[in-house]
């Protein structure tokens, strides 16, 4: 009974560690997919450093976004950049 029980726990754990390792064939999949995009805007004139940010701020709720643009003009006004 103990070597049926160590043998399904070495199956399970092989399954884990397979799907893990699709997983992380697919993330890279997916990272070569957006350096593709962005290498497309580029060829296109567009600043993806600009893109990358914008997304970044997209991704914040509303009010933490304004935070951010808050706190970013209250500093570039404390060291004289407004």
């Amino acid at each position: 009974m103990a070597d049926e029980e160590a043998t399904t726990t070495d199956q399970q754990l092989r399954l884990f560690i397979e799907r893990v390792e699709r997983m992380e064939e697919e993330k890279k999949g997916v990272a070569d997919d957006i350096r593709d995009v962005y290498s497309e805007a580029k060829s296109q004139g567009y600043d993806t450093k600009t893109m990358r940010e914008l997304i970044k701020l997209r991704k914040m709720a509303a009010n933490d976004r304004q935070e951010r643009e808050m706190l970013l003009e209250t500093y570039k006004a404390a060291i004289g950049l407004v």
